[in-house]
């Protein structure tokens, strides 16, 4: 591991959101950092783990790849790519209360159309605890109301903004392996996946599908793979045991953040994060 410093990020201004989103683990108060990695000689962006995508709406590149494991995620960006003001309209009608939200909750995804299953998404993405994505065993989404301190649901203007920047992006519900075979010379990929932190039970319980010790080898190989194909990518991950792997042999920066996550704010507070990158093994082979 060649490590290149440490950055204290717990006092970045946030800036103007740019994603509809709310997500647990989002790297919002990353973008600055994660910036610089990008330049115009990039041929596409590429996202295996999307989440809120703040990055990439962050960047708004004139080509891209979004993949999430949670397929309704993606089809949210599939409405809001192909028909954002029916998901505005929507939205504008909705209540902010308790009831709707556990209302909204209840009710079978199923049975609806796309646009109206965008916009409950949409709906209990915002208002939910502290923008958490769980389910039970049976696939139901289960995290509480937490819309007093939420803000507002998406405006019309924003929702328009995310459906211009995903014009030329494809869309692929999956497993990062899907997303990442796309992956040539010349792109750009940042990865963000789920951690899979032994001693902290927290972080598995935010995704549709655990992320194991086997999905970090995984990871690390693939890692491997991009940079035999000159492909440039930043791995974010918390810095814990199961990261050391991940790290060895490329750069690494350690970065200071705010957790946001916790159950109860006396467990939040600043925590390291790992940023690994092979920027230099890649540019050196160009």
């Amino acid at each position: 591991m060649t490590a290149i410093g440490e950055v204290n990020l717990t006092e970045t201004t946030q800036s103007i959101p740019k994603s509809f989103l709310r997500w647990a683990g989002s790297k919002k108060q990353l973008l600055p950092l994660l910036k610089r990695f990008w330049h115009g000689n990039h041929c596409r962006y590429i996202e295996p783990f999307a989440g809120s995508a703040c990055l990439f709406f962050e960047l708004q590149p004139v080509s891209g790849i979004l993949g999430d494991v949670n397929v309704e995620l993606i089809q949210v960006y599939e409405q809001i790519k192909a028909n954002p003001t029916d998901v505005s309209r929507l939205l504008e009608q909705a209540l902010k209360s308790k009831d709707e939200y556990y209302r909204l909750r209840a009710s079978e995804p199923e049975v609806l159309g796309p646009a109206e299953r965008a916009a409950r998404f949409i709906y209990l993405n915002r208002y939910c605890f502290n923008g958490l994505y769980r389910t039970n065993m049976q696939g139901k989404f289960n995290v509480p109301y937490g819309g007093e301190k939420a803000g507002n649901l998406p405006s019309s203007a924003l929702l328009m903004a995310c459906h211009k920047a995903l014009q030329n992006t494809t869309l692929i519900p999956g497993d990062f392996d899907k997303t990442l075979q796309c992956a040539e010379r010349g792109d750009f990929v940042y990865m963000d996946p789920p951690y899979s932190v032994a001693s902290c039970r927290v972080f598995k319980e935010y995704t549709a599908a655990s992320f194991t010790k086997e999905d970090v080898d995984r990871l690390r190989a693939w890692m491997d793979t991009l940079t035999d194909r000159g492909v440039e990518f930043i791995v974010s991950y918390a810095d814990c045991p199961e990261s050391e792997g991940l790290s060895e042999n490329y750069e690494s920066r350690f970065v200071l953040t705010h957790r946001h996550i916790a159950g109860f704010v006396s467990k939040r507070g600043e925590i390291r994060e790992m940023m690994i990158s092979n920027h230099r093994r890649v540019s050196g082979k160009n």
